[in-house]
């Protein structure tokens, strides 16, 4: 086993917890914000999840992942949707690195010292 993720997100409630206490108007508005994209009808729930799961993965938010797997589970999703979720995870985490990889050619190709003549 890689994590027990139950145990993730159970820690990670108490730590939320201690946030919604400490910084409750900064924590209504984070909820407001999740209440704003669970609405909606042009997307179900279970694709809003697999959604959130992937950008999960795609930014290494590993508490993410927990929630977000959970949610998923909870809205019904199979392995199978899982796993192509999956692959457009790393897919999206790929491919942004080719563009950023040619932006940074560019940046120094842009900004290195002119050679002395």
């Amino acid at each position: 086993m890689i994590q027990d993720w139950a145990q993730l997100i159970a820690n990670m409630n108490i730590g939320v917890k201690n946030l919604r206490q400490g910084a409750p108007e900064a924590m209504k508005g984070f909820s407001a914000l999740a209440q704003g994209a669970h609405a909606g009808t042009a997307l179900d729930h279970k694709t809003k999840e697999l959604i959130a799961l992937a950008i999960s993965v795609a930014t290494r938010c590993q508490p993410c992942i927990a929630y977000h797997a959970e949610g998923a589970a909870k809205q019904g999703a199979s392995r199978e949707e899982v796993l192509e979720t999956m692959g457009m995870a790393i897919y999206m985490s790929a491919g942004p690195a080719v563009m950023y990889a040619a932006q940074a050619l560019e940046a120094f190709d842009q900004l290195q010292p002119t050679p002395a003549k």
